[in-house]
């Protein structure tokens, strides 16, 4: 049974940094990557990386927020540097199933993903 775990969220003010972990177990993945859920506001995408190790991002991050993974321990993480009180949001981690056709792809689309974890809070105060 695959599992997506996140980690690192709280509340923090603006300005600060925070760097989320996902870590994942009982697959093998392509892309991994990030989204985000402000309330009142649809899921969106933040980042994410192939295996490889390319990105791309939304361009509302770009430039601020990094995201990396390590393939000996099935995990991804999103570095947050200058956080804005828009930052503030549940994050999410993604993942789609290993095959060999699809390795370098980059998916932006939230459909695209097979497996989700249950979110980490980040909240940014002004």
């Amino acid at each position: 049974q695959v599992q997506l775990v996140e980690s690192g969220g709280g509340l923090v003010q603006a300005g600060a940094s925070l760097r989320l972990s996902c870590a994942g177990s009982g697959g093998t993945f392509n892309a991994m990557a990030w989204f985000r859920q402000a309330p009142g506001k649809e899921r969106e995408f933040v980042g994410c990386i192939n295996r490889g190790t390319q990105t791309r991002y939304a361009g509302s991050v770009e430039g601020r927020f990094t995201v990396s993974r390590d393939y000996t321990v099935n995990s991804v993480y999103l570095q947050m540097n200058s956080l804005q009180p828009e930052d503030t949001a549940v994050y999410y981690c993604a993942a789609v199933q290993f095959e060999p056709s699809g390795a370098l792809q980059l998916p932006f689309r939230a459909d695209d993903y097979d497996y989700w974890g249950r979110g980490t809070q980040v909240t940014v105060s002004s």
